[in-house]
């Protein structure tokens, strides 16, 4: 396999249980450790929003994810490393994983233009041109000091059509290995390849055995959860992370429900990022081990129950559902802060379990029973 600059070791992932396909393990990196399978809170700008860093601590995260091209724009890499770096500048000392820029040149489609060399973008700030390429996403990531890099690829929205997905593919491909090649390796650092291809098991395997050759510390399977359903997004899976590296993390971005979650899990998967919980919180969702519910609901404005009586989270042991009802029916802050934490806490929580379960060998039982209780 190739390898990116500098012979350093980088991080390091061990198996410690399996389960079918499912896989407890450990992701050793220069900024700790972090169990897996694991949920990564999304701190797009440097900050998971509504929340402190302390807070995000308190829910049981090990890691988070920032994004390049958000960084990029404001405050600017460059004054970040001159701050100490991503890791001081945002109070997180742990584990920072930092999406290339890729998605956005997905989901700011009417805002770039791409050519074989990388995406020239418009900002969404103030219309200034700012142009990524695979070596510039990759300096930029290293100038905020990211554990984890990412690869620059095209992620394509789905439904497309077939020759879209392949050439999107393909160019995700040479981007991985320019990638890769601007890489600078250091003791406990990585850089994750991503696999893309759409739902198609051919062009998927043609994508692991390019990135396979290149060589990375971890994959990624991106381009999912972008309009093909579950059942395609899990099919797709079923296909792809069979092929990946029995020794390396493998990580599929921007997933999910719970539901998706653990459907992954089952599937190999090990780490995961989504905005859904934080999201959710800032609109009055809440999950539980029950269902999810609408705080805004009016069944909650007189009910002194806590929200899950099974939490610990301060939205949970300090205030009741009819207090939450109200604060988001106020437009009062607090109830996106509290939300957002309890959301939070659950994801944590649900992976802990998740993680108990397939050491002790019970993790089909123990997903048929979450699945019970989520039930309608």
């Amino acid at each position: 396999m190739a390898g990116s600059r500098g012979s350093a070791p980088g991080l390091t992932w061990d198996c410690l249980a399996r389960e079918g396909a499912a896989r407890a393990g450990m992701l050793r990196t220069a900024h700790g450790d972090v169990p897996t399978p694991s949920f990564m809170p999304v701190g797009t700008a440097g900050t998971v929003k509504a929340m402190t860093a302390d807070a995000v601590r308190a829910t049981g995260a090990g890691i988070v994810l920032a994004n390049t091209y958000h960084l990029m724009l404001r405050p600017g890499a460059e004054r970040i490393a001159e701050l100490g770096g991503l890791h001081r500048f945002m109070d997180w000392p742990g584990p920072i994983l930092t999406d290339s820029g890729g998605f956005q040149v997905m989901s700011l489609s009417r805002l770039r233009t791409l050519d074989a060399d990388g995406v020239t973008f418009r900002s969404h700030l103030d219309g200034s041109a700012h142009r990524l390429t695979p070596e510039r996403s990759t300096e930029i990531q290293h100038a905020l000091d990211a554990t984890i890099t990412m690869c620059f690829d095209e992620c394509t929205r789905l439904p497309a059509t077939p020759d879209i997905v392949a050439a999107a593919m393909r160019l995700s491909m040479r981007w991985a290995a320019r990638s890769r090649a601007a890489f600078i390796g250091r003791p406990g650092y990585g850089q994750f390849g991503i696999v893309q291809g759409g739902t198609d098991p051919e062009l998927r395997a043609e994508s692991v055995a390019d990135l396979v050759a290149i060589g990375f510390e971890g994959y990624a399977i991106g381009g999912l959860a972008v309009g093909e359903g579950q059942a395609l997004m899990f099919a797709t899976l079923d296909a792809t992370a069979p092929l990946l590296p029995a020794e390396r993390p493998r990580y599929l971005m921007g997933v999910g429900t719970p539901d998706d979650l653990l459907g992954a899990v089952a599937r190999g998967i090990d780490l995961f990022d989504c905005v859904m919980p934080t999201r959710a919180g800032r609109t009055a969702r809440a999950f539980t081990a029950t269902g999810t519910l609408n705080l805004r609901n009016a069944r909650h404005a007189s009910d002194p129950a806590p929200l899950a009586a099974d939490c610990d989270c301060p939205a949970c042991s300090r205030h009741s559902r009819a207090y939450l009802h109200h604060l988001f029916r106020a437009e009062e802050m607090l109830g996106p802060m509290l939300l957002t934490w309890h959301n939070l806490a659950y994801y944590q929580s649900l992976m802990r379990g998740i993680r108990a379960a397939i050491v002790e060998g019970r993790l089909a039982e123990h997903a048929t029973a979450l699945r019970a209780a989520w039930s309608p």
